[in-house]
């Protein structure tokens, strides 16, 4: 074989090379439910148009300038950014990325993680990802370098343009043709993802957004006279929990134990499944959808609610005489929300004053977060010292993504209370109890069953008082744990000793017992009406809260 042979055999095989580089970083899959991706058989559209139009700046002027190729790679490195994001965000998260939304939220999501993980390891992770960025960027300089230098060859260059312009023909021909063969398969076009994403800043920045108008709630409360009323988020506490056998069956203990709570301190419950507005995070916007009964899927629907002055179910207890509370054990810094709902009192983070250690991302256990209230708010029954009832919300953390480590359950719960709130031994196990970050299913149901066992041990704590407990989950965990294509739904539990207001959820679709039918009674903005029509005896019609 002749020199000038092996050169061109060595050329071609660089090319092949190159060739299923390109394609393969703009078609690869997810491997669910990790962020790990796999190797696909699919092809590029993208790659066969970069291939057509580099073949004609070729032929005009027998080479391709270093600096197209040069930005020509930094593009395609962000078109494989944007496939990553494409394929491991439903995987994970369980919905497609918005950038206009999801940007938002950057800042708090870096303060999370910086107030919760060692400076080391954040400076680590962005050296990583400058790292990678200059290596992908210089194989795909290297890749594109591969196919220019073919191009300089009139052989090469003809086989390359047929090779790609039929690749185009195929592609277009399976998107206009009805019966067009599937073979070959192609992977969905990133730049029709950057698209998308486009259009949906557009249309947010539009201000379409429009909300029904703000109407009064004139709720009768007499039904729950004297009752403290908690209305408790449970963080990602999802329809799986049923759903998923693997799941259910971890949980079924101690969902038993809760019922066993809940009968012993002499109440009942009654349960059912709503729709969450939001699914795998933004629990704000079920919060909101809940108090307000105006459903907020997005964060221009929630700005818009908040600047308006509307009443509330926080405004419509508040307006009964109950001195209306939220409990934020997550908040550190300065919440709008509870200037929009008008709370008497606002307890966050440094104000639970919580003194023990730290497990997982978040600092205040769920359970300290009930006995520090109890202690700040309930010491005294309401009807013996003339103590205003409460109306309180309280969104859980101990629940939150990753799923632990989990806190240990304290059956002494004036202990929780002290400098040191749990047995040395007892926390060092629970700290070595870290999550698996590719199986997130046991950990997720060890993070509920905790919430299980704390809600049935103040209930327990506390028998002789009046209370409604409303208990929801604020919308599904990722579908890391829920699964591909998992529905939206929460389970909603009222616990209280009022057989009446049980009675006539029960007649709204609820079901007696913490096992909810399964289909949906409505979506979580429709409970409201019911809730309060519930509590008042019928006295609010379905409908008026809108």
């Amino acid at each position: 074989m002749t020199i000038s042979n092996t050169r061109r055999l060595w050329r071609w095989i660089a090319l092949a090379f190159a060739l299923v580089l390109l394609n393969g970083s703009l078609t690869f899959r997810n491997v669910w439910p990790t962020p790990a991706i796999h190797w696909s058989n699919d092809l590029s559209v993208e790659l066969a148009v970069c291939v057509l139009l580099l073949g004609l700046a070729a032929r005009r002027a027998n080479a391709v300038p270093a600096w197209l190729l040069s930005g020509l790679a930094a593009i395609w490195v962000l078109l494989t950014v944007g496939r990553y994001a494409d394929v491991t965000a439903p995987a994970i998260y369980g919905r497609e990325v918005n950038i206009y939304w999801d940007s938002r939220h950057a800042g708090a999501v870096v303060a999370m993680m910086a107030a919760a993980v060692p400076a080391w390891v954040l400076v680590a992770l962005v050296v990583g990802i400058l790292i990678i960025s200059f290596v992908a960027h210089r194989a795909v300089r290297w890749a594109l370098g591969c196919i220019a230098a073919a191009l300089r060859h009139p052989q090469e260059r003809a086989a390359l343009t047929v090779v790609a312009a039929a690749v185009c023909l195929v592609f277009a021909g399976q998107h206009v043709l009805a019966h067009a063969p599937a073979v070959p398969a192609f992977a969905t076009p990133v730049t029709e993802s950057y698209a998308h994403q486009a259009k949906l800043f557009i249309t947010g920045f539009s201000g379409t957004t429009t909300i029904p108008p703000a109407r009064p709630i004139n709720a009768d409360l007499s039904g729950i006279a004297g009752a403290d009323v908690f209305v408790v988020f449970v963080e990602s506490y999802g329809a799986v929990a049923y759903d998923n056998a693997a799941v259910a069956s971890v949980l079924a203990p101690a969902r038993a134990r809760l019922a066993a709570d809940i009968a012993e301190s002499h109440r009942q419950v009654v349960s059912g499944f709503v729709t969450s507005p939001t699914f795998g995070g933004s629990s704000w916007l079920a919060h909101i959808s809940l108090l307000t009964g105006v459903e907020v899927r997005n964060e221009d629907t929630n700005v818009m609610v908040m600047s308006q002055s509307r009443d509330t179910m926080v405004s419509a207890f508040k307006r009964n005489g109950y001195r209306t509370i939220a409990t934020m054990p997550g908040n550190y810094h300065p919440w709008p929300e509870g200037a929009f709902y008008g709370f008497d009192e606002i307890y966050n983070r440094d104000r639970m004053e919580y003194r023990g250690p730290q497990f997982g991302w978040w600092p205040v256990p769920d359970q300290f977060t009930l006995a520090r209230f109890d202690q700040l708010e309930l010491t005294q029954p309401v009807m013996q010292h003339n103590r205003k009832p409460v109306f309180v919300l309280m969104p859980t953390i101990s629940t939150h993504a990753p799923f632990g480590p989990t806190a240990p359950y304290q059956p002494d719960w004036t202990r929780l209370l002290s400098a040191e709130p749990y047995p040395a031994d007892e926390v060092k196990l629970a700290l070595a109890t870290q999550p698996d970050l590719l199986n997130l299913g046991p950990s997720y149901a060890n993070a509920v069953s905790y919430a299980y066992e704390s809600l049935g041990g103040y209930l327990r704590m506390r028998t002789g008082r009046d209370f409604v407990l409303i208990v929801l989950g604020d919308h599904q965990p990722a579908a890391a744990v829920s699964g591909v294509g998992a529905s939206w739904d929460v389970p909603m539990h009222v616990i209280a000793s009022r057989p009446g207001v049980l009675a006539r959820l029960v007649a709204q679709g609820f079901t007696e017992g913490l096992s909810p039918r399964r289909a949906a009674i409505g979506p979580m903005n429709t409970m409201l009406p019911v809730l309060l029509d519930a509590f008042g005896g019928g006295a609010v019609a379905k409908g008026e809260v809108q």
